[in-house]
């Protein structure tokens, strides 16, 4: 089973990295850089409507991210927030129907709700999908699947994930340079192409967004096979 070069990516997953550095090199605060790339999402969201994507999956906040300065994880936590309860009214308007992936314990109840609201109000949304990866981990959402696991086949195992509904990214994106997944959807990498790019996240433009998705249509997606 394999796919002719040329196919359109409709499943797109970004690591989303190079916040921090972006404002350093700047002489801001680390949270400011943050809000670059929390502006810069919405920009690339409504890019990837308009490119023929329909799921959109970034990594917003790691498991990992936990061990970071207090002061920043404060202030992501309540950006966060903000932009939940700021933004979601905008994108439910636009078409997009939103999703969080991730273990919910260990984060405030009233951001929780604020999460479970904004997946409630956008629900029936069709334009496009945005999967927001937050207190996520690719090992820890393998061994929450597994302790709950009682046999099977792999749609059976695939069934208990966080987000069971949403595809296997036809293609992953990382930016900053950085050339890993850090623990991101590790189950459902298992084929997706992969394209690195230079640019810190604030700076990842539609074009280098466009190149990507040409990189991608440019490969021949073998599957295993020949």
């Amino acid at each position: 089973m394999a796919s002719e070069g040329g196919e359109a990516a409709r499943y797109v997953a970004i690591i989303t990295d190079g916040n921090g550095r972006w404002a350093r090199a700047r002489g801001l605060p680390v949270g400011e850089g943050h809000r670059a790339g929390a502006d810069n999402l919405k920009k690339r969201l409504r890019d990837a409507g308009e490119l023929g994507v329909r799921e959109l999956t970034v990594y917003s906040f790691s498991t990992e991210n936990w061990s970071r300065p207090q002061e920043e994880v404060s202030g992501l936590m309540a950006m966060f927030a903000e932009r939940i309860v700021d933004e979601t009214p905008e994108l439910h308007s636009s078409g997009v129907r939103m999703r969080f992936l991730g273990r919910r314990d260990g984060i405030d109840p009233k951001l929780v709700e604020q999460m479970a609201w904004a997946e409630e109000l956008t629900d029936r949304n069709d334009k496009i999908t945005l999967f927001v990866a937050f207190n996520y981990g690719g090992r820890a959402e393998i061994v929450d699947a597994a302790r709950r696991f009682e046999g099977g086949d792999e749609e059976d195992f695939r069934a208990l994930l966080y987000a069971p509904e949403m595809h296997d990214p036809d293609l992953i994106i990382r930016t900053s340079g950085e050339r890993r997944l850090s623990n991101y959807l590790l189950w459902q990498s298992a084929y997706s192409e992969l394209v690195f790019r230079d640019e810190l996240w604030p700076d990842f433009d539609r074009a280098a967004f466009e190149a990507s998705i040409d990189e991608y249509r440019a490969r021949r997606r073998r599957f295993g096979g020949r």
